[in-house]
């Protein structure tokens, strides 16, 4: 198998890494951060231009078609320089949802503006209380003269404070899981946002017999949910890769300049191996994340493949994470040095959909289907 990008994932690689080396120095993306919106809408519509946004979408629903290696290629730039554009939350996640579950009719109205930048969307699925992976919902669909309302209450809802649209996960009166599309400036719908660890932006939904439109068929979508949710988990694991990649550039660029009893820090050796221990843990961790996408290359959405991963990059993510934080000194957790900002996020990634233990459960409760060893 060949594990090397290909020229056209390559060219994908270095655009989106110019674009984002030109607009984002740890200056301006604190200030950007700092706004109302979190992000900026002009990186956004260079994004949509270039086609990033429609990069997982079918031609046919405006998309460009390319599969899971070339968006975890750009997640990966997107780490990086921990630019704070919601592609996954606004655009890949909820877009999935459309393109797996809506109508012909549905996917030409809604996909078409999603991908151009006009339109954001979010998926409010997560519920207070509830452990991932969320598989009985409280919010609850009533269907009423061939229509449906929505009452319950989603948190968090990433980027949800900024969408135009809201994709929500709900009971059906039938059973099984439905997918509503719901304005967020509808009637019946409160929208309560806050920041994140981390500098993003999150809301709390609460629905009272809101207005919804039913995505598809009346048929449970289940398996669309662990589809775009199989799809969430490997972008997640590949913008972790990016940041902990530029949070040991960071710590060896220190090691190289800082000065102890006359010489540098990389000098001493204890430093130099615990740098070595670090590239070790992202190593492990890249081989994990490509292990995910390939999976997702070759159609297969299996949970214990996700939680291989996120649990293995998620470890690696907190060593290499503690580890700058520990060698940089005092300087690593204040707000004006970047390397603090690279562990909230990588922080807050390791508790989206699921922290570690809830992986490791999964993982645990699969040891009896496999075959002991014979000697």
């Amino acid at each position: 198998m060949d594990f090397e990008l290909t020229d056209e994932q390559v060219m994908l690689r270095d655009t989106v890494r110019d674009l984002l080396a030109r607009t984002y120095d740890p200056e301006t993306r604190l200030r950007v951060t700092d706004t109302e919106l979190g992000w900026s809408r002009d990186v956004w519509k260079q994004l949509a231009d270039l086609g990033i946004l429609g990069l997982p979408f079918a031609e046919s629903d405006g998309g460009v078609g390319a599969g899971p290696v070339e968006a975890m290629v750009v997640l990966e730039e997107v780490g990086r320089r921990l630019a704070p554009e919601p592609i996954v939350d606004a655009v890949y996640v909820p877009g999935a949802l459309v393109a797996l579950a809506g109508s012909e009719e549905q996917r030409g109205r809604i996909l078409p503006d999603v991908v151009g930048g006009a339109k954001l969307l979010a998926f409010a699925h997560a519920e207070p209380g509830v452990r991932w992976p969320a598989t009985e919902l409280a919010t609850a669909a009533t269907a009423t003269a061939g229509s449906y309302t929505l009452t319950g209450t989603k948190n968090p809802v990433a980027h949800g404070d900024a969408a135009d649209d809201l994709i929500v996960s709900a009971t059906l009166p039938g059973g099984g899981i439905g997918l509503f599309l719901v304005s967020p400036n509808g009637t019946g719908v409160g929208r309560r946002s806050y920041r994140t660890v981390d500098g993003s932006r999150a809301a709390q939904i609460d629905l009272d017999n809101a207005p919804a439109e039913l995505l598809g068929a009346d048929s449970d979508a289940s398996g669309a949910v662990a589809a775009a949710l199989a799809s969430a988990h490997a972008l997640l694991c590949a913008e972790q890769i990016g940041a902990m990649e530029e949070a040991l550039r960071l710590t060896t660029d220190y090691l190289k300049a800082r000065k102890q009893f006359g010489v540098t820090l990389s000098k001493f050796q204890t430093l130099t191996q615990r740098a070595a221990n670090m590239y070790v843990s992202l190593e492990l961790a890249r081989s994990s994340s490509l292990y995910a996408t390939a999976a997702l290359a070759d159609g297969s959405v299996d949970p214990v493949v996700t939680s291989r991963a996120r649990l293995q990059v998620g470890r690696a993510a907190r060593h290499v994470g503690q580890e700058a934080i520990q060698m940089h000194g005092g300087i690593g957790v204040t707000a004006e040095y970047p390397v603090g900002h690279y562990v909230a996020r990588l922080t807050a990634i390791e508790r989206t959909l699921g922290g570690g233990l809830d992986h490791l459960a999964v993982l645990a409760a699969q040891v009896g289907d496999y075959e002991l060893p014979e000697l």
